[in-house]
């Protein structure tokens, strides 16, 4: 056990911390991670009930719609958010990915405007990712980092007198807990716990540098869950005498339910609001998980199929752009998962793929987008350049044409494509491999020529979860998609995977797949696995 630490009453530590952590388990961090805990965690449990009565309302045939409660709200044209904070008025290329050293370095160097440093999908919880992170970002912000590889003896280091990316961190989800600190014998809040230690820490030198802390906010459901956040952060500014609206937050519109109240959204956070981002892998995951129950007019083709123009994705996208503009916040497009490839051919396909992904998104509107490897960053660029110029957005570009309906959201039976036998083993066979990246400590995977995150595999078992329930037939083999199939499909899909010791991702891919019981999030049950 830490003896090194002096913790606040009623905390306690379960791990072991290095030296090297002690930098940012500061007093004031620990402080405020109690503090926070003790004033915030009721709610924090009941938001988390709330979802669980909005599941109950749809599978007992209600139906996600705009809020009769929260009209008033979309009906006043005169508020907005807050002014783009220092450092977030050009948004055109982000690049995202875990705090691990390397990738920090790496993210940094990559000529992109801002670096998502993920905490969350991209990042695997274990005790030293979580310490480690926080370390990595502080000694990022100092310029007091660098690397060497074991394997090849190459060094990293951050290119002199060049500016950063500026840095957004991306804390873990509202269900998460840290297993690592109790406070009066509870987890905390794994949210709370990447907030406060890097606000307490490396946001107090991004605010001397004259930028601030800044997050992107992931998988809330509700604007009331948006509401916590804020109030967490007056909490928080207020308890280290930092200027109210300094903290500034997008918010990750990655959930079914969150389509519906995206000016709500805004609207809670707009003193600390810097816009909202299309999650466009959780939210097809999102949309599967909610509607799981409803029958076939919800059951998803393949993956691959449920693309950003089939209808109900183009509705989402729509309609974040033209709710963000018209309250003068950013509208930051979705990530593309596409990796530079060593095969000239497939190389050649991916680029052409994120440049026209990316060139779309500049059309519709978008002020910037996502790109998950340093390598695609020009590609993205280029793209909204053609559009923006010098223009560092374009927010004024208010899409008042766009008119989503709730039917509109909801149109997810439009979407053509068929179940395949190659969808339902690439489901598995990447799920599998994903998993085994996770519980190995890597959150990023780079599989089959894309990085993947922890939203490929909760889309991966969700989906084989739903053809299961739904008794979806295969197109091209005729068969019914069943547990024992799913199975027998899995023996074959492991076979071909590199030798090694697959059997603890296999067991939680096929268990979370195949249950009776839908579980909500597949990274819960993993956590535990890890130490």
């Amino acid at each position: 056990m830490a003896t090194k630490l002096d913790l606040p009453q009623g905390m306690e530590f379960t791990a072991e911390v290095a030296d090297e952590h002690l930098k940012v388990l500061t007093a004031d961090a620990l402080e405020l991670i109690a503090e926070l805990h003790r004033k915030f965690e009721s709610e924090r449990q009941a938001r988390l009930a709330a979802r669980k009565e909005v599941q109950k309302f749809l599978d007992e045939g209600g139906e996600l719609d705009f809020l009769q409660e929260t009209a008033h709200i979309r009906e006043d044209a005169e508020w907005q958010v807050a002014a783009p904070a220092p450092g977030l008025e050009d948004r055109r290329v982000e690049v995202t990915g875990p705090t691990y050293r390397k990738m920090t370095i790496n993210a940094l160097n990559s000529g992109a405007k801002a670096w998502l440093a993920d905490q969350e999908d991209a990042n695997t919880p274990a005790w030293e990712s979580v310490l480690g992170g926080q370390v990595n970002l502080l000694d990022a912000i100092n310029r007091e980092i660098d690397f060497v590889a074991e394997e090849t003896g190459k060094e990293y280091k951050l290119r002199p007198d060049e500016e950063l990316p500026t840095i957004i961190v991306r804390p873990r989800g509202w269900h998460m807990t840290e297993k690592h600190i109790l406070v009066d014998g509870e987890p905390v809040s794994g949210s709370l716990v990447d907030f406060a230690l890097y606000f307490a820490t490396a946001g107090r030198r991004q605010i001397e540098k004259g930028l601030g802390p800044y997050f992107y906010l992931p998988k809330m459901e509700s604007y009331l869950e948006a509401r916590l956040w804020n109030d967490v952060f007056v909490y928080a500014q207020n308890k280290l005498g930092v200027a109210q609206g300094t903290i500034r937050a997008t918010c990750l519109i990655e959930t079914y339910p969150a389509a519906f109240q995206m000016e709500e959204i805004l609207y809670e956070l707009r003193e600390h609001s810097s816009g909202l981002n299309a999650g466009r892998w959780d939210y097809i995951f999102s949309v599967i998980k909610t509607h799981r129950n409803k029958g076939e007019d919800f059951v998803t083709p393949d993956r691959a199929a449920v693309t950003m123009t089939v209808p109900f994705m183009r509705a989402y996208t729509e309609l974040l752009v033209r709710t963000c503009h018209k309250r003068g916040a950013h509208a930051i497009g979705g990530m593309s998962a596409f990796i530079p490839s060593k095969d000239e051919a497939a190389n050649k396909k991916a680029y052409e793929q994120v440049t026209n992904d990316k060139t779309r998104e500049a059309n519709d509107g978008f002020d910037g987008s996502w790109v998950a490897h340093p390598g695609m960053v020009d590609t993205c660029k280029d793209a909204f350049t053609k559009v923006l110029g010098d223009k560092p957005n374009q927010i004024d570009k208010k899409r008042e044409d766009v008119n989503v309906t709730a039917v509109d959201l909801l149109a997810v039976k439009d979407t053509p494509g068929d179940i395949t036998d190659a969808g339902l083993r690439a489901n598995i066979s990447v799920g599998i491999q994903y998993v085994q990246s996770w519980l190995n400590g890597n959150g990023a995977a780079a599989i089959n020529g894309l990085m993947e995150d922890a939203a490929t595999a909760e889309i991966s078992r969700t989906q084989v979860w739903q053809w299961i329930q739904a008794g979806s037939t295969v197109s091209d083999t005729g068969e019914v998609v069943t547990k024992e199939l799913v199975r027998s499909l899995v023996d074959e899909e492991v076979a071909k995977l590199p030798a090694g010791d697959w059997e603890a991702a296999t067991k939680l891919f096929v268990d979370m797949a195949t249950d009776d019981t839908y579980h909500d999030f597949l990274t819960l049950p993993a956590y535990e696995l890890l130490p």
